[in-house]
């Protein structure tokens, strides 16, 4: 097992092979560690409401037991930091990568003056597994963890960033464990549990016919899914709509910090660049600071790219994520660091080219 820094904690790179890991988050079941996830509690009696004015997304009227996505922003509209807001009933919980918990949580504490509200690190008692591809709710039954579900859903599934209590017959011996199905990829699960009771929970699944999986999979599988990362593809000085992350902006929730800037670019017009994809074929030399080129002018930069493995060995493909012009579609050929490239718009559908057949690539 090779281990690496990722996203603000140190976890396994790879358990020997990221191309069959990759292949099993995508085709099968991937278990993999999601210590890089770090937890605030947010409680008191003003919480909803002081919430609701801090981040992006509608938190007012969010129902127990579910989650939303969001940004936090400046005053002049940039990013902070982003986030997964759930409603526990009796407090609010906030998941964020660990590089990003202190600035928010001195933004926080920054903002809090005389609300009834208590914000406190929770991330050293409680973490979390992943349980990525479309055999993952049946590898969780094999290991013995049940839980209710949504009965209008398919297959009665859970909603996106909806949680419920686990029912754990396995021999984990789990005292606490939560599912919150996962708005990263298709047939994505977390499970909230102890932090001592991540072993014997990673071995039930493992068991169970789930693969273990690393960060370089893991990489391989957002970035093939247009997933952002906070710090790589969005960056402070991005504005929200650049980022074509709809989902974290609710325009009927009243007022938050950035609001006015967020509300001006709606209502006068889109921003002049975008977040989208670019697929170059074979293993093409493509990075993150990467610029992009159309017809001698520069239009854009890639904030992160992944080789893809192909299922044929004839050297798979690259797929890099980034900034571009908005007058330059889906599509159109560019030069990115001397290497030809197609714009493709994300998130992506239908299969990759030379990757994997039949395999479709989307967000749940």
């Amino acid at each position: 097992m090779a281990e690496s820094d990722y996203r603000g904690a140190t976890t396994a790179a790879n358990f020997g092979d990221a191309s069959e890991e990759f292949a099993a988050l995508r085709e099968g079941c991937g278990v993999h560690d999601l210590g890089f996830r770090a937890r605030v509690s947010v409680k008191g009696g003003d919480r909803a409401r002081w919430m609701n004015g801090m981040v992006t997304n509608n938190i007012r009227d969010l129902a127990v037991g579910h989650g939303v996505y969001a940004f936090l922003l400046n005053a002049q509209g940039r990013i902070l930091g982003d986030m997964n807001v759930y409603n526990l009933g009796e407090s609010l919980e906030v998941e964020t990568d660990r590089a990003q918990l202190d600035k928010i949580l001195s933004t926080f504490d920054h903002f809090i003056i005389m609300d009834d509200v208590e914000i406190a690190s929770i991330g050293e008692n409680r973490t979390a597994l992943g349980v990525t591809g479309p055999k993952s709710r049946e590898i969780l039954r094999a290991a013995g963890i049940e839980f209710p579900s949504h009965p209008q859903e398919h297959d009665h599934d859970l909603q996106s960033l909806q949680m419920a209590t686990a029912k754990c017959n396995c021999d984990c011996g789990c005292v606490e464990c939560t599912i919150v199905r996962s708005d990263s990829a298709e047939g994505s699960y977390e499970i909230w549990l102890a932090a001592k009771d991540v072993y014997k929970t990673w071995q039930a699944l493992t068991a169970a016919g789930a693969k273990p999986a690393g960060s370089e999979a893991w990489e391989m599988l957002r970035i093939s899914l247009g997933v952002p990362v906070y710090g790589a593809d969005i960056r402070e000085r991005d504005l929200p709509q650049e980022t074509e992350q709809a989902r974290a902006l609710n325009f009927n929730k009243g007022c938050y910090v950035g609001q006015e800037i967020v509300e001006r670019i709606r209502s006068r017009g889109n921003v002049h660049r975008k977040f989208t994809g670019f697929l170059s074929p074979g293993a093409a030399k493509i990075t993150a600071g990467d610029k992009i080129v159309v017809a001698e002018k520069e239009v854009g930069e890639i904030t992160s790219a992944a080789i893809l493995p192909s299922s044929s060995g004839s050297g798979g493909q690259t797929i890099a994520l980034g900034y571009i012009r908005r007058e330059v579609g889906p599509g159109q050929e560019v030069a990115i660091g001397g290497v030809k490239a197609t714009v493709t718009q994300l998130p992506l559908k239908g299969a990759l080219p030379d990757v994997a057949e039949d395999v479709v690539l989307y967000r749940a």
